[in-house]
């Protein structure tokens, strides 16, 4: 649930402070390495484009 809204959220582009909370979620153990990974590439990529 957690990582389709965050997914969600970078679809939207409202990614402001995002990077820092998927740190904190990863760190917490809310998201897999998986889904942080991808996460943090959508959000760069994102970013990028």
């Amino acid at each position: 649930m957690l990582y389709r809204t965050l997914k969600r959220l970078v679809e939207l582009g409202k990614t402001e402070g995002l990077g820092e909370k998927l740190d904190l979620f990863f760190a917490m153990g809310k998201l897999s390495e998986n889904e942080y990974k991808e996460l943090t590439a959508l959000l760069e990529g994102n970013a990028n484009g």
